[in-house]
């Protein structure tokens, strides 16, 4: 499986951002998807992730800021990120969730 992560950069507070990850490899349509993060010093941590039936899930931190969708005609998993915040500043990583594998990921810095 290879996973191409897109959509980094600096942010203001406030800002938004989305995150686009193409997956080649695999049947994208019938795995789950998830976006991971790690913050500077801090261990890597699930954001959201999203199953083949569209199903969401969302850490208690971005809930209500983050929307993780899914474009199976494109193999494009995305990540809508809203009312970014400092501490949301970390590499995101997209993943497929039965897949070991990890692409290289996007920087995301929000600062002011």
């Amino acid at each position: 499986v290879q996973l191409q992560a897109s959509g980094g950069g600096l942010v203001q507070p406030g800002g938004s951002l989305q995150l686009s990850c193409t997956v080649s490899g695999i049947s994208f349509s019938t795995n789950g998807l998830a976006w991971y993060r790690r913050a500077p010093g801090k261990e890597r941590e699930l954001v959201a992730q999203i199953s083949q039936n569209e199903a969401t899930y969302y850490r208690n931190a971005v809930k209500g800021r983050f929307t993780i969708s899914r474009d199976n005609a494109k193999n494009t998993v995305y990540l809508q990120m809203n009312n970014l915040r400092p501490e949301d500043t970390a590499v995101y990583y997209c993943k497929v969730s039965s897949y070991p594998s990890w692409g290289q990921g996007t920087q995301v810095t929000v600062s002011s």
